[in-house]
């Protein structure tokens, strides 16, 4: 696969300093030029002035120039406007208007956490002192972006930009078609695409070591802010990751996850439409009003029919 990963995007919001805040404390680090920080990918959001919430920008790697030549080609043969020079390619949703550069760079390398001791029928890993997860102190800090869900106006025009322009694979397909879960890497995904009635960022999901410090995470962001209760404790089908949603304070999810499906030789790998509950979760609280449809969806609609 030509490209690597998805290595940050723009987020354009009418209030910066509150979402800066907000993804501060959800534990990236704010380098003070509106952009924060993983602790394995390095500036991974970009947080800029807006006069809606939308993703104006994502950044993905690739291995070397000849790469950007063949997404260059796919690109020219769909007729999707792009530019090509040396180590980088710029190009364009055109649906959701989302400017895309693909650009040379190295591959993300993460460092192993020990594994954390686990008790289970038949198998005792941990005696004579307590679980390290119920002990852990400080704030949870995501090691990587793992992936960006976006909604598009049409989006069997944004799948074949990403898929036979990109050059991105299907994992999943949630519901029919026209939305699915896209990989560029390993990761069961790291684009999520979705029809609706407008454009908007659905979520991004940010990688922790595991369910501990996805629920540590929660808790800490939620302790008296029920504006920013989302969907959680929970386990996607499409996936298998655990997940938590916070909603920042432009209104779109911010995901903890863990866990997430690893696909390494694509002819090992089926896709599946995955209809029903199998879209969204395998096991977790009922999907709340709100999480599909957001509350600001009509102003969206306005401002992009302006």
């Amino acid at each position: 696969m030509s490209l690597h990963r998805v290595s940050s995007f723009t987020y354009a919001v009418p209030n910066v300093a509150e979402v800066i805040a907000y993804y501060r404390e959800f534990g990236l680090t704010d380098n003070g030029d509106g952009s924060l920080s993983t602790v394995d990918g390095g500036r991974q959001l970009y947080v800029e002035q807006g006069p809606y919430r939308r993703v104006s920008g994502v950044v993905l790697g690739a291995d070397d120039p000849d790469d950007l030549g063949r997404v260059a080609a796919s690109l020219a043969r769909l007729g999707f406007d792009h530019t090509l020079d040396g180590d980088r390619l710029v190009t364009a949703d055109p649906v959701m208007r989302t400017r895309v550069e693909i650009v040379v760079e190295p591959r993300v390398v993460q460092h192993a956490t020990e594994r954390a001791p686990v008790n289970a029928p038949g198998r005792i890993e941990r005696v004579n002192e307590r679980a390290a997860g119920t002990v852990r102190e400080g704030q949870v800090r995501p090691r990587r972006l793992g992936h960006v869900a976006l909604v598009s106006g049409e989006s069997e025009t944004s799948m074949t930009f990403f898929v036979d322009g990109l050059g991105f694979k299907v994992s999943d397909y949630a519901g029919s078609k026209a939305s699915a879960f896209l990989r560029c890497s390993a990761d069961h995904h790291n684009v999520a695409l979705f029809g609706g009635p407008a454009s908007f960022p659905h979520h991004s999901s940010w990688q922790v070591d595991d369910v501990d410090e996805i629920g540590r995470g929660a808790e800490s962001l939620l302790e008296g802010r029920d504006e920013r209760r989302g969907w959680g404790f929970g386990r996607h089908y499409a996936g298998s990751n655990f997940f938590w949603y916070l909603k920042d304070p432009a209104g779109t999810f911010s995901e903890y996850y863990a866990d997430m499906d690893q696909i390494t030789e694509d002819d090992l790998w089926k896709p599946e439409v995955c209809e029903g509950k199998s879209g969204l979760y395998s096991w977790g609280p009922a999907v709340p009003e709100g999480f599909m449809a957001p509350s600001d969806i009509a102003e969206l609609i306005a401002a992009q029919a302006g």
